[in-house]
């Protein structure tokens, strides 16, 4: 597209009357942002790096992002852990203890230890994440498909096919390993908060919605980044710091392998983790389905990366993969392949290694057992012979292996302990963040998701000019040719022009420059007076987005029908942030005209201060003036998960008075100072 200068032959111009829109009725701009949602089942490539120094910086981003998406930034507080370990059983040549500690005051994760029955000197220890088997610790797939499993070579002994989480822990304490089977949420004895809750969600709880007592899933959850996932991670890096307390675990050498959501697990620890120095996550890494449960996803965790994304952050320590007949299928081709190169990018090819089986169904089986033995067994610098030789052992039952007794009582849960979990998660957070504004720095950029610098191309295209007098009304276009972003704007340009713009913001997009007469409003006609041309924009899905002309009450959401609002935001950026970007676009355009304006200012008034603050502080330097009125908006405020202002995070970071806080130049405050002089 040819792309035409802001200021032209001005007084060359039509007289005649023209309603400011800047596409033909009945047109939608041509803007990227109108195709179908991406969802969990999209595709997910990664591009390598081209060289070390590329991936130092492609890296960091990549996992400050997703340690942001999924709440982790900053860190909860590692409070005591409290440990308890009871009821030591004898396997012949391992043991096997129950045990819980608190990962946060009064939270309870659960699981088995696993050692072997003779210990001499440090040794490795191992978290082994179980993934969504039916009762996972306590699994048991029956003597029926344990014998068909067999048949099909997937294993080779009847105990070990009927629970092959059991058996995966029992074969590395044989190996040598202190192993911890750990319990997700809702899952066995952690139901704390329950299965249903963690794994099966699926229609708000209006009881759970509200500005101080609010529960998972809400829109108030939402704007901490508080999640399942973020929830099932902490605990994964709390069970390391458990692992690490035992007298016979070798801080140095700590593994980690789970299959299918137990995979999930084992990456997003492995990227976020740097104690972890060996990871194996079996059968969940690839380019095609990034996981299907409530705990494998949070918003914002996926909008720009996928799974191979995660799993390359933990090159070039050693990395085992696993395949099979599932979404991994075509691992070896797509995503493999880029994974590898980052390694052989940075020197280390041998480092990782796919087990590649799709003969198999979705498995953790004895194959991949095996291969994984191997791995664990060089590159923890164990060196056993025959690593592999998986030996027959007795299967523990539920009654085994349960971690409660009388004199081991289970915690209380439910709504109640949802909500002060939540809270004192919230409170220690906004603590933290108060006394470092770079967390909220940092967290804002991540969550908003664009910067001034990266915005790309952006050319302006008239479609109408009227001459009004004393000022130009100049409909267009407003093309992000490097983002396929197309945006209405309205340019109102004073004859008396003195090298100033203005962006005026507004919730009727540029509509929203006049009165209900039709002419400026008082605080755009005191613009032009000064002599500042004023920009109206219609923000993504305003204004000539719409086929009507009413106002966006609830934003799109993917074809899933639980009401979690990661399955949408865990993929697609917010319509906040997209209209923050829209801004961010004006204010590229404008710098970047031939003739171009010295000053910007910014006016976000009635309804439109929140985009202004979040723009504001992205724009840093850019802007000369800011005015700003939040007419008392609060992101914590919201309460539906399809609201158009819903911002993962926000709340988290500060919210508006954050924003404020953070801008480059402080804006006026028209809420308690009124208009500027320059706007009356």
């Amino acid at each position: 597209m040819k792309a035409i200068p802001l200021i032209l032959s001005i007084f060359c111009c039509s007289t005649a009357l023209s309603a400011p829109r800047a596409l033909p009725e009945d047109s939608l701009p041509a803007d990227s942002r109108l195709d179908a949602l991406k969802d969990l089942n999209g595709y997910f490539p990664f591009q390598p790096p081209a060289s070390p120094a590329d991936w130092t910086i492609q890296s960091a981003r990549i996992r400050h992002d997703l340690k942001v998406a999924v709440g982790l930034f900053p860190e909860p507080v590692r409070h005591p852990l409290n440990s308890v370990i009871h009821g030591r059983i004898d396997g012949g040549d391992f043991t096997a203890e129950k045990v819980y500690f608190e990962t946060r005051p009064g939270y309870l994760l659960t699981g088995t230890l696993y050692r072997p029955k003779n210990i001499t000197g440090k040794i490795p220890g191992v978290l082994c994440p179980h993934g969504h088997w039916n009762e996972a610790r306590f699994y048991d797939c029956g003597e029926t498909k344990a014998a068909q499993l067999i048949k099909q070579g997937a294993e080779k002994h009847i105990e070990s096919a009927r629970n092959h989480i059991q058996s995966r822990c029992v074969g590395l304490a044989r190996l040598g390993c202190t192993v911890l089977q750990y319990d997700m949420i809702g899952y066995c004895d952690n139901d704390q908060i329950s299965y249903e809750l963690a794994h099966r969600f699926s229609k708000q709880r209006p009881e759970m919605i509200s500005e101080k007592n609010w529960g998972l899933y809400s829109p108030q959850a939402e704007s901490h980044l508080q999640s399942i996932m973020m929830l099932q991670t902490w605990n994964s890096i709390r069970a390391i710091d458990f692992l690490q307390s035992l007298p016979e675990v070798d801080p140095g050498r700590i593994a980690v392998t789970g299959a299918s959501g137990g995979g999930t697990q084992t990456f997003a620890l492995s990227a976020l983790d740097p104690r972890v120095t060996v990871s194996m996550p079996a059968v969940m890494v690839g380019t095609a389905m990034q996981g299907g449960c409530t705990c494998e996803n949070a918003s914002l965790m996926r909008i720009k990366e996928g799974n191979v994304a995660f799993a390359a952050l933990f090159a070039p320590r050693p990395m085992g993969l696993t395949t099979a007949n599932d979404w991994t299928k075509e691992m070896a081709t797509k995503g493999f392949p880029e994974i590898r190169k980052t390694y052989q990018t940075l020197g280390a090819p041998s480092m990782v290694t796919l087990h590649d089986r799709t003969e198999f169904d979705h498995n953790y089986n004895l194959p991949s057992r095996q291969a994984m033995y191997r791995w664990f067994n060089s590159h923890l610098g164990i060196n056993k012979p025959e690593p592999d030789k998986e030996r027959p052992h007795r299967r523990l039952t539920e009654k085994d292996l349960s971690v409660f007794d009388k004199n081991h009582p289970k915690p209380a849960g439910g709504k109640e302990f949802e909500r002060r979990l939540l809270a004192s998660l919230a409170d220690e957070s906004s603590a933290r963040i108060a006394n470092d504004p770079d967390i909220a720095r940092r967290g804002w950029k991540s969550i908003l998701g664009s910067n001034l610098k990266d915005t790309g191309e952006v050319q302006w295209q008239l479609t109408g000019k009227i001459d009004k007098g004393s000022y130009l009304e100049m409909p267009g276009l407003q093309n992000n040719t490097t983002l396929g972003q197309q945006v209405p704007v309205i340019w109102l340009y004073p004859k008396n022009w003195k090298s100033e713009a203005a962006i005026f913001l507004s919730p009727q997009g540029k509509s929203g420059l006049y009165d209900n007469d039709g002419t400026p409003l008082p605080e755009v006609q005191a613009l032009l007076r000064e002599g500042v041309s004023v920009c109206g924009i219609d923000l993504f899905l305003q204004g000539e987005f719409l086929r009507k002309d009413v106002p966006l009450l609830q934003t799109r959401r993917v074809k899933n029908p639980r009401e979690a609002a990661c399955y949408t935001l865990g993929y697609n950026r917010p319509l906040f942030a997209h209209r923050v970007q829209d801004i961010l676009s004006t204010i590229r355009m404008i710098q970047d005209d031939t003739h171009g304006a010295k000053k910007i200012s910014l006016v976000g008034l009635k309804g439109s201060g929140h985009w202004a603050a979040a723009a504001h502080f992205l724009a840093g330097k850019a802007i000369h003036r800011a005015a700003i009125e939040s007419s008392d908006f609060k992101f914590i405020k919201i309460n539906d998960i399809r609201h158009p202002d819903l911002m993962p995070g926000a709340s988290k970071y500060g919210g508006m008075k954050g924003l404020l806080n953070l801008a480059h130049r402080k804006a006026w405050n028209v809420d308690a100072n009124g208009l500027p002089e320059w706007l009356k």
